[in-house]
């Protein structure tokens, strides 16, 4: 390989899972070692993400070409999906630990260094990913530093688009209104795809994430501190679209499970019961109206509040 072909590795970025479950656009690298990305509405590139969270999901699939692996973490703003390919089998044993863990009843917490992924879903929306390279269990104090890193750089992003707001999107324009330069092309890109939008959503984000670190949250002690840390150094595959994931179990099932699992006392918001259902691979519309039959007919949940849902208790 020619030193000018040679493949530049993308530093890892410190990303909440909102922002970028959030992100619809994506930038295809045209040559054979270009990276590719995914654009979020704050504008980072991001060609490999830093993410930390609570293990929510973990399952093996037994294909052709072998097994492959999927989960989620889950940080205070939402679920990062991984998936470990079969073409990646030094990381087949740790994923077995993993897997191992969680089906006994086990909840802990993991970083985890991944490629970005993503697949178009039938409505045309954008279904993201991250392809594991590295991961290991962690500690609440290593993860209260991941949570900080992250609010830090999402505060950074956050300070970025707010001084190109009513600026024209060019070079130019965002150096003098202070932008710094390795926003400029991200935020130049998000500027000309997504429509207008009020980014309080992350700036919640941010104050969750700070109150996950200093402990007000029951994010972090709702998982017990690891037994034993599993990672290992992955490869560098291709980034580009994954095949979407089948349904895993019943979806009705699944809402309900959700909400059990994330209702702290005031309810389970809209968004993250539907990102659960997609992520289970099944269709953000049937999602929608299993969510909507489950209040309407059967009248298993409630909406206490609007956006908001709980089980329907029981007397």
């Amino acid at each position: 390989m020619m030193e000018g072909q040679r493949r530049v590795r993308q530093s890892a970025i410190r990303m909440l899972a909102r922002e970028y479950s959030d992100s619809s656009l994506t930038e295809v690298g045209v040559g054979e070692f270009d990276p590719s990305f995914v654009v979020t509405k704050l504008g980072a590139r991001i060609n490999r993400a830093l993410v930390g969270g609570v293990i929510d999901r973990m399952e093996r699939r037994d294909g052709d070409n072998g097994p492959s692996y999927s989960g989620s973490l889950r940080d205070p703003t939402g679920s990062h999906v991984f998936n470990i390919a079969p073409f990646q089998p030094e990381l087949h044993a740790d994923a077995e630990e993993l897997l191992a863990r969680f089906e006994s009843g086990d909840r802990f917490l993991m970083i985890l260094v991944g490629r970005s992924r993503w697949f178009e879903q039938e409505d045309g929306g954008v279904f993201m990913s991250l392809r594991a390279e590295q991961f290991t269990v962690c500690d609440k104090e290593t993860y209260s530093m991941w949570l900080v890193d992250a609010a830090d750089s999402t505060l950074r992003r956050l300070d970025a688009f707010e001084k190109s707001i009513g600026i024209d999107p060019d070079q130019n324009s965002m150096e003098g209104a202070g932008v710094p330069s390795d926003l400029i092309k991200g935020l130049i890109a998000a500027r000309e795809h997504y429509p207008e939008f009020d980014s309080e959503n992350y700036q919640v984000g941010v104050l969750q994430a700070l109150s996950a670190a200093s402990g007000r949250s029951n994010l972090i002690q709702e998982a017990p501190e690891p037994s034993g840390d599993s990672g290992h150094e992955g490869n560098d595959a291709e980034s580009g679209a994954t095949a979407p994931i089948e349904p895993a179990g019943d979806l009705h099932g699944t809402i309900i499970a959700t909400i059990k699992a994330r209702d702290s006392g005031e309810g389970v918001e809209y968004d993250s019961i539907i990102l659960s259902c997609v992520e289970s691979g099944f269709s953000r519309e049937d999602a929608e109206d299993a969510l909507e039959s489950l209040r309407d007919i059967d009248g298993a949940i409630i909406e206490p509040r609007f956006g908001f849902f709980r089980i329907l208790p029981t007397s």
